[in-house]
Parts: structure tokens; sequence; C-alpha cells
């Protein structure tokens, strides 16, 4: 077997379908694109139409199998319905990629019932129930792959952590027992745990320069993350490749985490 041929076999995604909530900027963008590059059919979903076009056209003019839905993750209702119109497009999905979120960081004790609940309701609700959607019919095909996109506020505080940190701390919980759920039929599930990246999300810390250049020192490759860093590590999660890897918190952060 040539290498080209056992790379294919162990990372290739064709015939494989994603939903990527998130999918049209930030990380969620650039895990869009890697698993659409990979052969994957992608739905990407998010709230802004202009994002979304831009993203699946620049797929589309690659040659890759890319579609988007409109989707607001903010409601129950209105993930049940982004849900099916995804699903609508390519079938059911064999990889579910939950990068939409939200960061709004008051101090705590300015931390009101509206933020908590909307943080909640997107950060960590949305995964939940797009996971009870989708989670059982993979195991039912023997095949499946949910990975979330956690933060390093899952595991540590700074920067106002607030409701967002406790979302993301309770997200992985999710994977672990999603994954102690599915896993015995296929499914794996993991988080993804980015360090500091220039993203929308981060725009007001990305701001300002000298926290910039801290938090870039804190890493141990001196610098800070950039959204394509991801695409690596979601084909390698996407894939067969990762059948034995479940549970798991994957820290994508330049060595943030450990430094």
């Amino acid at each position: 077997m040539t290498s080209q041929a056992y790379l294919c076999e162990l990372f290739s995604l064709d015939d494989r379908i994603a939903i990527v909530t998130g999918g049209s900027s930030g990380i969620g963008r650039a895990i869009t694109g890697a698993l659409a590059r990979a052969g994957a059919s992608v739905v990407a979903v998010a709230r802004g139409e202009e994002r979304l076009r831009e993203t699946v056209a620049e797929l589309l003019a690659d040659g890759c199998r890319a579609a988007w839905t409109v989707g607001d993750l903010s409601s129950r209702e209105g993930v049940r319905a982004a849900a099916e119109d995804a699903a609508g497009v390519f079938g059911e999905p064999d990889i579910l990629v939950n990068c939409a979120g939200i960061n709004i960081r008051p101090p705590l004790d300015e931390l009101d019932e509206d933020v908590w609940d909307a943080t909640m309701a997107l950060n960590l609700e949305a995964p939940f129930l797009l996971g009870q959607r989708f989670g059982p019919g993979m195991a039912e095909r023997g095949f499946g792959r949910i990975i979330h996109v956690s933060s390093q506020q899952a595991h540590r505080a700074f920067v106002q952590s607030g409701a967002y940190g406790v979302s993301k701390g309770a997200l992985e919980s999710l994977a672990r027992s999603q994954a102690e759920a599915w896993s015995p039929h296929g499914v794996t599930c993991n988080t993804v745990v980015p360090g500091f990246v220039m993203t929308p999300l981060n725009a007001r810390l990305s701001s300002d320069p000298g926290r910039v250049a801290a938090l870039a020192a804190r890493t141990m490759t001196g610098r800070n993350g950039v959204a394509e860093d991801f695409a690596g590590a979601a084909v390698f999660l996407a894939s067969r490749a990762s059948a034995y890897v479940t549970g798991q918190s994957v820290f994508v952060d330049g060595g943030f985490s450990v430094h």
C-alpha cells in the first residue's frame, strides 16, 4: 500500500456526512472547511446567512460538497428546527461538531440570570439536544463522531470566566457521558480545547495588544492560535483514525495549558 493510499484509508471522510454548528466563523469555519476538504459532505449551521453563503461558496469553488442552513440554537425549538433542516440536506450525519457559542464576560457579581440562561442554552443545552437527536442514530448505524469545542476556561478561571467557563466545563462532562452511552456502538465523543485564538468570539481581548502579547508568551510556541490550527485535530477526531479515542479533552493550545 502506498503512503497516500494508507493515509486516505486512515483519515479520509469520503461518504461521511457532517453537521457543524457555528460553522461560518472562526474555529467553526476552519473545521467546516477541513472536514469538507477531507471528503465529507458538510452542512454549516449558523445565524448569519451572509457568512454562511461565503463559507459554502468558497468550499463549492474548491470542489467540495457543502451546504448551509440558518439556525438559531438559543432555544429548544430553534435547535430542533435547525437539526431537522440540516439533516434534510445530505441525510443523517455521521459527524456532529458543536462549535456555536457565546461568551459574555460580566464580573460575576454583575452576572444576571438572563446572561446565565443565554449562555447555558447555546453553549450546553444545544449540544445536548443535538446529541440526543443524532447520537442514537449514529449508534444504530455503528459509526459516529461527536466533537465539542470547549475552552481553557473549563479548566482554569481567568479573564472573567463567569457563566462561560461553567458552560464549557459542563460541556466536557457531557462528552464523557455521551462517550459512556454510545462508544460501545462505534460513536466517539470528544472535546477540543483551544488556547487563546484570534477569532470574532475573542474580539474584545484581541483588541488589547498587551493582553494578546501576554497570552502568546504563556504558550510554548510563542504565539496565539489561529482558526486553521484546528483543521488537523478535527479531521483526526472525525475519522476512523480516532476510533479508540473517546471521552477525551484534546488540548490544541500551543502548550498554553501546561506552561
